[in-house]
């Protein structure tokens, strides 16, 4: 009689334990490492710990997940539900971000440096340069239609043409 109690009272505990252990694996995953030590991982905090995770210690957790998704999506937890979209769709892997924040900030300072020294350069290469020549001036210019006529340079469509409007050699 005093082992049909004890075998009676292991298997309400027994029962009791695999309630728990349900309930425990529904807010848990257990990640299972290379060397088949059982680490639990709480779903709540995969985003922090995912890149701490070893390569062989991810894929555990995407296949756990994959496995979680198999179920009816309304049993799931919101832990489950977080997780299972931060493995497939978080900045991670191929993800990544290429610049890290304030990277925008720093590109937009180079940039106004770069014009700045530019604009500095060019305003000091304008004050040492040399004049102009003296062909780029009004009057030369104005002499030079003159010069056309005289010639009559391009009689059709130029200068020397008879309804000719245009400014002729005169660029400024």
């Amino acid at each position: 009689m005093n082992a049909l109690r004890v075998a009676q009272r292991a298997r309400t505990l027994s029962r009791a334990t695999a309630g728990t252990s349900q309930l425990r694996r529904a807010s848990t995953i257990s990640v299972v490492s290379h060397t088949s030590s059982v680490n639990a991982l709480p779903l709540a905090n995969v985003e922090a710990q995912w890149e701490k995770l070893s390569k062989e210690e991810q894929l555990d957790v995407y296949r756990q997940l994959e496995e979680l998704q198999k179920r009816d999506w309304k049993t799931l937890s919101i832990d489950e539900k977080k997780a299972a979209y931060y493995v497939a769709f978080g900045p991670h892997g191929p993800r990544t971000p290429t610049n890290p924040p304030g990277t925008s900030v720093k590109i937009a300072v180079s940039v106004a440096g770069a014009i700045a020294a530019a604009t500095v350069l060019w305003t000091f290469s304008r004050a040492y340069a040399p004049p102009p020549p003296k062909t780029l001036s009004k009057e030369w210019q104005e002499a030079s239609n003159e010069y056309a006529r005289e010639q009559n340079i391009n009689p059709i469509a130029g200068v020397s043409s008879k309804e000719y409007k245009g400014t002729g050699f005169v660029q400024s």
